[in-house]
């Protein structure tokens, strides 16, 4: 395990001087960007079981917040990226509070609403932009401004992120609060049994992921400098984090990044092979993945790893001692 790390975070390392070019670059930076949001999502969603499809609220926080410094005072948009965290948790209080008296496919559609209720509030409220959206600077003022021309600074700033946000949910999983998130997902009535405190762990979870997933926001608006309610707090992007982490495996470490490995380049080889219709295949790759993560393996590549991996040992090891017979 400790191997594949290793070669994991050189490859991510080498990557933009192995592959060159802004079309590699973007990919590598929006790659690491749909990594951090899917393992911010799966917090909540991968460990403790609770399936939101509302994190675009904690996403469109993230990323209004830089730029409604900037639009409004000017000051340098990464001074928005701490507003944005606090704002999310706030927001996570508020919606968990509630919504966690639900369970089930019952919170999943109260979160679904919540977030599109905050998505009409912002299309149509004038101090964020309303349906028009908000813009960053137009030029590098200072380094503060993180404008850059090319990708590969982002990539790495995004890089950095990732692995905070890895190491986070290691030392998260490793921990009792990780335990009972586990518990949780396995049952709450058990858990509760058990002694596992259901509210406040599902609510800390929570306030743990959208912190992560404003982060994200922040970073998608710093280097787009642009955001407006489609792309900010749009139901495509809640759906592409519980995608991402649910092809790669949800509710493990790695799994949120190997369905980002998966997943962006497919995303920007349609976008890039059907121009403008490609936005529009993007919803028929997802709703394909469903049906086949439903239907075939719910635990998504990881799980579907683990179930391979010991019967190609077995048939290697079968391979071995076949050869000195036929020799013989």
């Amino acid at each position: 395990m400790k191997r594949s790390w290793l070669v994991v975070a050189a490859a991510l390392l080498l990557y933009p001087w192995v592959l060159t070019g802004a079309f590699y670059e973007r990919m590598g930076a929006d790659l690491l960007l749909a990594a951090i949001a899917a393992s911010a999502w799966n917090i909540v969603g991968g460990y403790a079981g609770q399936i939101s499809v509302g994190h675009a609220v904690f996403f469109g926080a993230g990323a209004y917040a830089p730029l409604l410094l900037f639009t409004q005072w000017q000051l340098p948009p990464v001074f928005g990226v701490p507003l944005g965290m606090i704002v999310s948790i706030v927001i996570a209080i508020v919606i968990g509070m509630p919504t966690f008296r639900l369970q089930g496919h019952n919170f999943s559609m109260a979160t679904i609403a919540v977030a599109e209720l905050i998505r009409i509030v912002v299309s149509n409220w004038d101090f964020v932009g309303a349906a028009v959206g908000m813009m960053g600077p137009a030029v590098s003022r200072t380094v503060l401004d993180l404008s850059f021309r090319s990708a590969v600074p982002y990539y790495y700033i995004f890089l950095g992120v990732l692995a905070l946000t890895v190491y986070v949910t290691f030392a998260m999983a490793r921990s009792r609060f990780g335990f009972y998130l586990r518990a949780l997902r396995s049952g709450e009535r058990a858990a509760r049994s058990l002694g596992v405190p259901v509210r406040r762990a599902k609510l800390m979870a929570l306030m743990l992921s959208a912190a992560f997933t404003s982060v994200a926001g922040s970073l998608y608006a710093i280097k787009v400098g642009f955001v407006n309610p489609e792309s900010g707090l749009g139901i495509l992007v809640s759906v592409q984090m519980i995608i991402t982490a649910a092809l790669g495996g949800a509710g493990t470490l790695y799994g949120p990044i190997i369905g980002a490995i998966i997943l962006i380049p497919l995303q920007s080889a349609t976008n890039t092979w059907f121009g403008g219709g490609g936005s529009g295949l993007t919803y028929i790759i997802y709703g394909g993945i469903i049906m086949l993560l439903a239907r075939f393996e719910p635990g998504g590549v990881v799980e579907l790893w683990h179930t391979i991996w010991p019967r190609l040992k077995r048939l290697a090891r079968i391979g071995r001692k076949t050869e000195p017979a036929r020799a013989a």
